[in-house]
């Protein structure tokens, strides 16, 4: 595996990998990772929050294997649903989104197959992906160098990359963070009409047990249509679609353009 470089941050007990990469308006998906002579970088907050990639400072190159991160590979596990399952579910999850030519696409904690299949069927312009762990980024950043990268909260995404016509959440009770924070951000981050999909492929049958065997990272459960509508509506959200099965949850919220505010 390649060598990353890294530099001090409270998330690792020892290493991260480098600062911010500036958003481009080329388009980004569908472009397979191919090696170089030059190491791809992730985005990572930092304080300050950006330091330039040409910066003197002296960080350590380690091995990608030194890093030290909790365990997030649990969010890719899935013993319940068949492949011809899990091929439907993501189509719906996807085809929920609406995207488009030139769609600009955030996701928060994707598996690497919801990746995968954004990248293989859609032609944005830019898909982001969020998440905490700097292994599942990397491992993502390898495969697509297209594909841009940056670990930390949803709600700390930088203004820079906004706006986006569509975010998808598949793991909300693992973000950590509650629905009027979440909605209040992506207010602030969305394109007037742009959707926001939360899913999750195995639905509430795993949620439990992932809470007991992961207390620190699943804190939450799937939230009921009450509690959605009301973070979503008093931050100009509207539910269009709401599926709450026990191997299966999908809610579509559509930004509401005459509510935006200027």
């Amino acid at each position: 595996m390649g060598l990353l470089s890294v530099a001090p941050h409270l998330f690792s007990t020892r290493t991260i990998i480098s600062p911010a990469i500036s958003p481009s308006t080329k388009p980004l998906c569908g472009k397979k990772y191919r090696p170089s002579s030059s190491h791809s970088l992730i985005s990572l907050p930092s304080a300050p929050r950006f330091r330039p990639l040409c910066s003197s400072t002296d960080w350590p190159v380690v091995k990608f294997e030194e890093v030290v991160e909790q365990d997030w590979s649990f969010l890719e596990t899935d013993e319940i649903n068949s492949e011809s399952e899990k091929s439907r579910k993501a189509e719906k999850i996807i085809s929920a989104a609406e995207l488009g030519e030139g769609s600009r696409v955030l996701v928060s904690l994707g598996t690497e197959d919801l990746v995968d299949r954004l990248v293989e069927t859609s032609k944005c312009s830019l898909l982001l992906v969020v998440h905490y762990s700097l292994l599942s980024l990397a491992l993502i950043k390898e495969k697509y160098d297209a594909v841009r990268c940056w670990q930390g909260e949803l709600v700390e995404v930088p203004k820079d990359w906004a706006l986006f016509d569509a975010v998808f959440i598949p793991h909300l009770p693992a973000l950590g963070v509650s629905l009027d924070r979440i909605f209040e951000v992506l207010a602030e981050r969305c394109l007037p009409g742009s959707r926001v999909v939360v899913s999750h492929t195995q639905g509430r049958a795993i949620i439990e047990q992932q809470r007991q065997q992961h207390p620190d990272l699943v804190t939450s459960d799937l939230p009921d249509r009450n509690s959605l509508q009301k973070a979503a509506s008093d931050n100009s959200f509207q539910i269009i679609e709401f599926i709450d099965e026990p191997t299966f949850f999908l809610a579509v919220l559509k930004f509401r353009e005459e509510e935006k505010s200027d």
